[in-house]
């Protein structure tokens, strides 16, 4: 059983914190399971967005851990982001945006083998 989304980006936040990274919630969505992005802001016009992995990269032996994917392989301009993420919402009105600020892109995620 996988952690609430409340519980999970709350300690993401904590995790950024610890690391010297800002970040905060742009957006609630569904308390127990709603989807999470995370947008990691270069604070150069150009970020990375990372998505929740397809449900097929999941292990049965680790069904708590949450995986994602960067979009694309490098980043990209902000205003992309941003028409990417409205898209995600009209799709999914329970989903969550997270942003943080970085330069070196650090963004502290599980991501998906692939």
């Amino acid at each position: 059983m996988r952690l609430k989304s409340n519980i999970w980006v709350a300690a993401y936040l904590r995790r950024c914190q610890t690391e010297g990274v800002f970040g905060a919630v742009r957006r609630r969505g569904a308390e127990e399971a709603g989807a999470v992005f995370v947008k990691v802001s270069l604070l150069d016009g150009n970020a990375m967005l990372y998505v929740p992995a397809p449900q097929t990269v999941y292990d049965d032996e680790r069904p708590v851990d949450r995986f994602f994917v960067p979009v694309a392989p490098q980043s990209l301009p902000e205003h992309t982001i941003e028409e990417r993420l409205t898209r995600e919402i009209r799709f999914d009105p329970d989903a969550w945006i997270v942003e943080t600020e970085d330069r070196a892109g650090r963004h502290f995620l599980e991501l998906a083998k692939a």
